[in-house]
């Protein structure tokens, strides 16, 4: 699909203040500083759409972007660790349980790993948490490019491999 246009549509901050579902919608999420922005740039074909920074936990909202006037792509805040307040984390818990439980639009998660680590407890939790709530997940590798050629493939099989004893 081409990429015509592409605009933020808006943040949410707080659970129940989501929009209205009027269009498919397809969410990201992962640990801080997993890439989640930076890879909804590469896919909008925009430099800047998503905010990104080095820092963890820059995204502390729910970010909606419109595509294509088609579909919503959906930035979800990041788990693990983030230097924000932790009063601040614990509020995005609840937002994006929220958000994901009670969205009819949302089609699926991508869920974003860091390819040189295998998956953390967070990872393996959001990925049986959607799971249960038959919210199908896509599982993306960020960051092969920090890893050695040669231990690219090897790692994508553990990493695939710790997913699939997940139940």
């Amino acid at each position: 699909m081409k990429i015509l246009r592409a605009e933020f549509a808006g943040a949410v901050h707080a659970p129940g203040r989501y929009p209205a579902p009027t269009l498919p919608e397809i969410a990201f999420s992962g640990r801080s500083n997993v890439g989640k922005s930076s890879l909804l740039n590469a896919l909008l074909h925009r430099k800047a759409l998503a905010r990104t920074s080095r820092t963890p936990g820059r995204t502390q909202a729910i970010h909606f972007y419109r595509v294509n006037d088609r579909f919503l792509f959906v930035d979800l805040p990041g788990y693990g660790y983030a230097r924000a307040p932790e009063a601040l984390r614990r509020s995005w818990r609840p937002l994006v349980e929220g958000y994901l439980e009670g969205r009819s639009s949302l089609r699926a998660v991508v869920v974003i790993l860091d390819i040189r680590h295998d998956p953390a407890e967070g990872d393996v939790e959001l990925i049986e948490y959607l799971a249960h709530h038959a919210i199908p997940a896509i599982v993306v590798l960020s960051k092969a490019d920090k890893l050695p050629r040669g231990r690219q493939a090897a790692q994508a099989l553990s990493i695939t491999r710790a997913l699939a004893a997940c139940p």
